[in-house]
């Protein structure tokens, strides 16, 4: 299928789509003009206090009666406060599947190496930014690309969601087109880069536009960034290029939309959103109370001292006399009233504790992952049966990446073959992930030891016990080791036939015995 040639852009049918992901890209960065502004608060505003959208339904006024759908009233600066809880859950999501190098093994001994090479060239990393931005976004893709002026083969880079339009077939990536504005010259204008991945080409395409249209075709030699691409890349594969890689499934809010049905699940999905809005509240009202408890004096109007028209006036708290003042009225009771509030630390810390509890049940994360835990895990059983649950949402979004990023790299392997003539035998790789909490040494080692001393396990499976991340060389090589250090057994005499004495001969019997005499 051909590059579009304008219109408008995104495609209509995924402004549902890219509306959500405008909310959640908000929360993702912690970025509270911009909360401010998708839930309705203009950064400059005026508005008033109340707003015809407060009292609609749908979207618009759920989005209005929120705390950051608030307006800051007129002549008052903002004092809202953002709580990035929505980063953390990202990393730590991101951190659990891939803070250690996925084990990723084929049979072929010269495919093993060109995929550990791959490892080694940063894919470690691929995969945490993808996943880390996919738990926000509901999942995120992997192409792959290649420039033999930045390395000699193929690799594979990750692409956020709300950058890509994707066409699927099955339920599977079918062809995929992502695109990125490579420059702005004025406000309005925008440059913007397509390239389509489908089976058997990549496309790309530069057209100069403005936000939501994508204007008119150029050519590619019209910006440095896509000067050196050609317009069709024949692949020689009967496959798209790239793969997507669902956070979670369902997506309950998009299960019903036939443009998002196929897309991951948000880990800010349902109520979680309204439960940091209220978190941010809470610690708004926390630091209003700290601004409001500053000690202050109420002083009488007498008590200032006017600094000229239009300069106001000021009261000197470090000025030790002043002169004798008459009071109209006969009423020479002048005081100065110390004013201060007090601080509700204990309610809004247990409030914000209890929201923030609700956050991670709603995310399927333990408070332990957090450090919230008061009790500190000692071991690696006492960490998994803190961290249960993180290791169980874990263990569930591993179930949706294996075959991916399996494919992803089955894909890279062909391009490295057809296109490059590497000689690699293409193979669908084997995935498993590392785990997040390491085992006790200490309990590995009394478990081997009560197996050898029952005699139920051999040399070879203690040390696969041990060293879980070994291969079946170092397997070996660690037994042969163990049995060359091993002493030679030394023979109990007892065990041992009695030897022959002098003069006897071996067919006498006993000593003590007669031979023949009955």
């Amino acid at each position: 299928m051909p590059l579009p040639s304008g219109g408008t852009w995104p495609p209509p049918a995924l402004d549902p789509i890219y509306q959500q992901y405008s909310v959640l890209d908000a929360w993702y960065r912690g970025d509270a003009d911009a909360l401010s502004l998708i839930y309705g608060d203009p950064i400059n505003g005026n508005r008033p206090a109340n707003r015809p959208s407060q009292y609609r339904g749908g979207i618009v006024g759920a989005f209005a009666r929120t705390f950051w759908g608030q307006p800051t009233p007129a002549g008052e600066r903002r004092t809202k406060l953002h709580v990035p809880v929505a980063s953390d859950i990202c990393t730590m999501s991101a951190d659990l599947l891939f803070s250690e190098p996925p084990s990723i093994t084929v049979k072929s001994l010269e495919t093993q190496a060109r995929i550990d090479e791959l490892i080694e060239n940063g894919l470690q990393a691929t995969l945490l930014e993808g996943a880390e931005v996919g738990a926000a976004l509901g999942g995120y893709y992997l192409r792959g690309v290649w420039d033999q002026q930045v390395a000699p083969g193929p690799w594979l880079a990750a692409v956020h969601a709300d950058a890509a339009v994707p066409e699927w077939r099955w339920g599977r990536l079918h062809a995929g087109t992502f695109w990125r504005v490579v420059d702005q010259p004025n406000d309005t204008e925008r440059l913007i880069h397509l390239e389509r991945h489908e089976p058997g080409a990549i496309l790309h395409g530069l057209y100069t536009g403005s936000r939501g249209d994508l204007g008119k075709p150029l050519p590619l030699s019209s910006h440095p960034e896509t000067a050196g691409l050609e317009p069709v890349i024949a692949t020689g594969l009967d496959r798209c290029t790239a793969v997507y890689v669902p956070n979670m499934r369902p997506n309950r809010t998009w299960r019903n939309l036939p443009a998002g049905a196929n897309l991951g699940r948000s880990d800010f999905d349902g109520a979680v959103l309204g439960l940091m809005d209220a978190l941010d509240e809470v610690y708004t009202s926390w630091m209003r109370d700290i601004r409001l408890a500053k000690a202050r004096l109420i002083v009488p109007s007498s008590y200032l001292q006017n600094q000229g028209p239009g300069r106001g006036a000021f009261f000197d708290p470090e000025r030790e006399l002043y002169e004798t003042m008459n009071v109209l009225g006969g009423d020479d009771r002048m005081e100065i009233s110390p004013q201060q509030f007090a601080i509700r630390v204990v309610e809004h810390r247990d409030t914000a504790a209890d929201l923030l509890a609700a956050i991670l049940r709603a995310t399927g994360y333990s408070a332990q992952s957090f450090g919230l835990s008061g009790d500190v895990a000692v071991t690696a059983t006492e960490v998994a049966a803190k961290e249960r649950r993180s290791l169980t949402t874990r263990g569930r979004k591993a179930v949706y990446t294996a075959p991916e990023l399996a494919s992803a790299v089955e894909m890279l392997l062909q391009l490295d073959a057809v296109l490059f003539s590497s000689g690699v035998v293409p193979e669908r790789p084997a995935i498993v992930f590392g785990d997040s909490v390491s085992a006790d040494i200490q309990a590995l080692a009394t478990t081997v030891e009560l197996m050898r001393r029952a005699e139920a396990v051999s040399d070879e499976t203690a040390v696969k016990i041990l060293h879980p991340d070994w291969d079946e060389p170092q397997v070996q090589e660690e037994v042969r080791r163990i049995a060359d250090a091993r002493p030679d057994p030394v023979l109990d005499p007892l065990a041992l036939p009695p030897t022959p004495g002098e003069g006897e001969r071996e067919e006498d019997g006993p000593p003590g015995e007669e031979q023949g005499n009955f």
